[in-house]
């Protein structure tokens, strides 16, 4: 009249079938990992242009070609009212050597990139050139847009 508790011999948790051994699955699924990379790729694709210099300027159009660069310059900016910008931050003329000098990390070979606004007083940008010529910087261009065929 003796029962035993659980199931023994019906497939409870100590029973173990004989014969046929599975062997694990180790496989990954791809469609979350699919998933995950297509949305950053859309995160990036949106904040990328977002990362540009922002200060507002309309260049002037020329013929000269794209230039290849390794390596991201200094940029200063002038707008049409004749503020001048250090990258994306407004300072006055007279600390614009310092500041380049603060912040330049290969002395005077470093590059540096005017962009003046196409109605900006031709004075202006021509203060701006002289000072960070006379302070020893002898790699400065000038930043303009390539003409589009009318």
């Amino acid at each position: 009249m003796g029962m035993s508790v659980g199931m023994a011999g019906r497939g409870g948790r100590g029973h173990r079938r004989r014969g046929r051994h599975h062997a694990l699955i180790s496989e990954i699924n791809v469609t979350p990992m699919v998933d995950v990379m297509l949305v950053l790729l859309i995160i990036f694709m949106v904040a990328a242009p977002l990362l540009t210099v922002g200060v507002p300027i309309d260049l002037p159009d020329t013929q000269a070609k794209a230039m290849n660069v390794d390596t991201q310059p200094i940029t200063v900016s002038i707008n049409a009212t004749g503020q001048i910008y250090l990258q994306e931050t407004e300072i006055p003329i007279e600390e614009l050597v310092a500041k380049l000098q603060a912040i330049s990390k290969t002395g005077y070979d470093e590059r540096i990139f005017i962009r003046g606004d196409k109605s900006t007083d031709y004075g202006t940008a021509m203060k701006v050139m002289a000072r960070i010529s006379a302070a020893g910087y002898k790699n400065i261009g000038l930043v303009s847009l390539q003409e589009q065929d009318q």
